[in-house]
């Protein structure tokens, strides 16, 4: 990763407003300083900064977990030996995998936009929920973001929205697909399997429903961040394109969930996905568009960074991760 300099990363002289109170952060940091999220963790949590044009992009690691059976979680319409067949393929252990979490924060000269908040407070026990800390080791604070992007409503990605009953980015407002939160606050969801992300929507989500802007699929969110409709994991599950500077990266949240068992056999079913077809052809129509266009992408549960480029291999696509493109 390059080095950026204060007045390079905030996008020159003209934010001097925005920069003063993100030096005083660090200084305060550095000296100790408490936040709203409890820090008892001897190193931060990673995070990875890099360029898409202008914007400043950091990539915090939430927390990562491993987890059994992968057959169970991905391909659930195949044979548990098949998955385990191209999971040897691809040099990875074919009785666990590691779901890591990724929430992005990027600044775009004006705004301070987060999108997804990770697994929040109750995680932290468990050694997740570090957004705030990867926040702070890279300079912002909670109250310098500006807006949060909810991509969609689980629990990985509304968990962090509250903080000790309030607000946990208290100077901000939020963006969020309309379809996607008509789905979960609605009642018809008691009693049924989805009656969890009911009750944690209603809890993290609906008390900010008032500060919150409700889009659809082709709509901005400020110039050079746009949303794209990606339905299928849940029923409003939005992505969002970056450009600026003729640089472009397509933000694909849970798209596909696993680099190799998602991206080189999008058609398998995923456990998660509440409607299994829609969500295969989200990820075809996703990954053709990021393979054809060369464009690269950051997916949420990708290995960290969790960003990098597809090309077609075989019925699915390979995963490149990205190395140096945005340095020079």
């Amino acid at each position: 990763m390059f080095t950026l300099n204060r007045r390079t990363m905030l996008g020159g002289a003209g934010l001097a407003a925005l920069s003063a109170p993100m030096l005083m952060t660090r200084a305060a940091f550095a000296q100790g300083a408490t936040s709203s999220a409890s820090i008892d963790h001897a190193m931060p949590p990673e995070t990875h900064r890099f360029k898409v044009g202008t914007f400043d992009i950091v990539v915090v690691k939430d927390g990562a977990k491993a987890f059994e059976d992968p057959g169970k979680t991905f391909g659930t319409d195949q044979p548990e030996e098949k998955v385990a067949e191209l999971l040897e393929a691809n040099f990875l252990p074919t009785d666990e995998f590691v779901n890591s979490f990724s929430p992005v924060l990027v600044n775009t000269g004006s705004e301070v936009v987060l999108f997804d908040t990770g697994l929040g407070e109750g995680a932290r026990a468990g050694g997740m929920g570090r957004l705030t800390e990867g926040l702070m080791a890279a300079g912002y604070a909670p109250e310098d973001v500006s807006i949060v992007v909810i991509t969609h409503m689980h629990g990985d990605h509304i968990g962090g929205l509250m903080e000790k009953g309030a607000p946990a980015f208290p100077n901000a407002r939020y963006v969020t697909g309309q379809k996607e939160y008509d789905f979960w606050v609605d009642p018809a969801r008691e009693g049924t399997a989805a009656e969890g992300g009911h009750k944690s929507v209603l809890e993290k989500v609906k008390p900010l429903a008032e500060k919150m802007t409700f889009i659809k699929g082709g709509d901005d969110v400020v110039t050079g961040i746009s949303g794209m409709d990606a339905f299928g994991h849940t029923p409003g599950h939005m992505i969002y394109r970056l450009e600026s500077d003729g640089r472009q990266l397509l933000l694909t949240a849970d798209t596909a969930n696993h680099f190799v068992l998602s991206l080189q056999r999008p058609d398998w079913e995923v456990r998660f996905d509440m409607d299994k077809a829609a969500a295969a052809e989200s990820r075809k129509n996703v990954f053709d568009m990021a393979a054809n266009d060369r464009m690269a992408f950051l997916g949420y549960h990708m290995p960290f960074p969790a960003a990098g480029y597809v090309e077609p291999l075989d019925t699915g696509y390979r995963f490149v991760p990205k190395s140096y493109q945005f340095e020079i």
